[in-house]
């Protein structure tokens, strides 16, 4: 083909090229993270509340978790955000995403007959890991 059928082909969109497998590749570590994050922040926001009600009825262990759980599901929210847009930034905020969701997930797991809080720490637990993945692959 020569190069003027090429640009012709190309602009006429006749001519497509395959995607870059690693461009894909980055990509798909940024959403996987992305999702866990918002799985992660919506799981905290609830266990959250649940804890705060749980404080209000007097039991005091679980003023650490009211702390982590609100602190974690903002950290989340922002990991979240910027890792769905493919910010160079998530490289940023996933790392300490990852540590605050191993502390949130600790503090959860001291309550294993809460349904509640084991959920929380299921979910941080796979947010931390796919923060993870995402620092250990992600980059272009």
């Amino acid at each position: 083909m020569t190069t003027i059928r090429l640009v012709l082909a190309l602009a006429l969109g006749l001519l497509i090229l395959p995607a870059r497998p690693a461009a894909a590749d980055h990509h798909e570590h940024f959403l996987k993270c992305a999702k866990a994050c918002a799985a992660c922040q919506i799981e905290c926001d609830a266990c959250f509340v649940h804890c705060k009600n749980l404080l209000a009825e007097g039991k005091k262990e679980h003023a650490k978790t009211v702390q982590t759980c609100a602190d974690c599901a903002q950290v989340c929210s922002v990991a979240n955000q910027l890792s769905a847009r493919g910010s160079p930034y998530a490289f940023h905020i996933c790392e300490p995403c990852a540590k605050v969701c191993d502390d949130c997930a600790a503090a959860c797991e001291k309550f294993p007959d809460d349904k509640h809080m084991a959920a929380c720490a299921k979910e941080c637990r796979n947010c931390a890991k796919e923060c993870r993945e995402m620092l250990k692959h992600g980059r272009p």
